[in-house]
């Protein structure tokens, strides 16, 4: 049979009976849809995670000195300069960044302009020094080097740090909310060795600094301000505190596949992996790919439902259709002839539902970001967009509407080419 009379044979018999296969669609789309939407709310959501709330490369290993060290027995665990030759020289290893933090209590009291209102602030920072590579890219104002005693500082702050304080600590406090490039030159005075809540270091003088904000970073410290390595160095020479040794270490693999090699050899060298970070955004994204599968299940298991309701309306419609199957086959039509018209039927209405219930889930995911920036109130990380639609979930959800159609009139095709003609004809 050729394409053309069959396209005219489907036309035909999808016109005659409109109403099943109405029904048959709606049930695909609905399927199909729910499934979409699902998908799209959790890679939308696990993208929000990944990127924003934990954003993590891949290719970065944190590394810290074990909260018990045995350094002393297992010529190990302490972050001084043998060791970072010695983690340099790590195979897979591309790039080392130390970092030092500063090993004194540190407290800033702000009083004046902040933005156009006054304000007066107190509150214990804590201060970490790294290596300019760390961060390059996030600096906006001069170099990120220690300009020596007596100068300001410069400063990075967290961009998860802001968004926080936009989106909780602005608001309630009437403040207005800030981006890095606003930042950029503010000045924030700082006291080293004081605090409000801890002792200060004894026999240490108190040494006042002005920190200048140069740039917001994913890799800066949250709760804190991250300044040159070398300043840190200074800082801790200057209080009489350990200068020698390194509070972390930053190593950037060749590949993400020589992350693990590198991840077991340094625990073998006596150190830890400061990978807290990583689990707990691993575990959020598990709970959320966990309740997407479940729903998604759900969305299959409508699809199923749809195919049951598609074999059943086909095979009520080749019973129906008998004696017109049999003078096909009289004429010369082939049982494959005859196969292939019902489940080129099916497959019309699979695509059909399949693509309608796509572009009703992409709707429904537009109104709902709509509805989300128009009556959500503003929280920390709130997306743009809560859903993500890559191309294969989009073509995936209609070639799965196609399945479906198809699996559900392949037992009646079957039975309807089984059809004997002469009994059928003969009555």
């Amino acid at each position: 049979m050729r394409l053309a009379a069959l396209s005219q044979l489907v036309r035909l018999s999808l016109a005659r009976e409109r109403r099943g296969a109405f029904f048959s669609a709606f049930g695909v789309a609905m399927g199909v849809g729910a499934l979409v939407f699902f998908v799209g709310l959790g890679l939308g959501v696990g993208r929000v995670i990944r990127e924003r709330i934990f954003p993590n490369d891949a290719r970065l290993v944190d590394v810290v000195p074990p909260a018990v060290s045995l350094g002393s027995f297992l010529g190990g665990g302490k972050l001084d300069t043998p060791m970072v030759e010695r983690l340099q020289a790590l195979p897979g290893v591309e790039k080392l960044y130390r970092k030092m933090s500063v090993r004194a209590p540190a407290a800033s009291l702000y009083n004046g302009d902040f933005f156009g209102r006054k304000m007066r602030m107190g509150m214990d920072v804590l201060a970490v020094g790294v290596e300019p590579g760390l961060v390059e890219g996030d600096v906006q104002l001069g170099k990120f080097v220690d300009p020596g005693p007596g100068q300001p500082l410069p400063g990075l702050i967290s961009t998860r740090l802001l968004e926080i304080y936009n989106n909780t600590f602005a608001p309630a406090r009437k403040l207005p909310t800030l981006t890095p490039s606003l930042l950029v030159g503010f000045t924030l005075p700082v006291d080293f060795n004081r605090s409000y809540v801890t002792a200060p270091l004894p026999d240490v003088a108190v040494i006042s600094s002005q920190v200048q904000v140069v740039g917001a970073s994913d890799r800066a410290l949250l709760a804190g301000v991250t300044i040159p390595l070398d300043a840190a160095i200074r800082l801790n020479r200057e209080m009489g505190q350990d200068a020698e040794t390194y509070s972390g270490i930053t190593l950037v693999a060749t590949g993400p596949g020589a992350v693990p090699g590198i991840m077991a050899a340094v625990r073998e060298m006596g150190l830890e992996i400061d990978d807290q970070e990583r689990r707990l955004a691993e575990n959020v994204g598990a709970a959320v790919t966990l309740t997407t599968s479940a729903l998604a299940l759900l969305s299959i298991l409508i699809c199923v439902l749809a195919a049951v309701n598609i074999a059943h309306a086909l095979s009520a419609s080749v019973r129906a259709r008998a004696k017109e199957i049999g003078v096909m086959q009289a004429v010369g039509a082939s049982r494959s002839d005859v196969r292939n018209i019902v489940l080129a039927e099916a497959g019309v209405v699979g695509v059909a539902g399949g693509f309608l219930g796509t572009v009703s889930a992409l709707l429904l995911a537009l109104l709902i970001d709509r509805l989300a920036v128009s009556y959500l109130p503003q929280f920390p990380f709130k997306p743009e967009s809560f859903f993500s639609f890559p191309w294969p979930v989009v073509v995936g959800g209609v070639l799965l509407g196609l399945l479906a159609a198809v699996a559900g009139a392949w037992f009646p095709s079957h039975r309807a080419a089984a059809t004997d003609p002469a009994r059928t004809l003969a009555g």
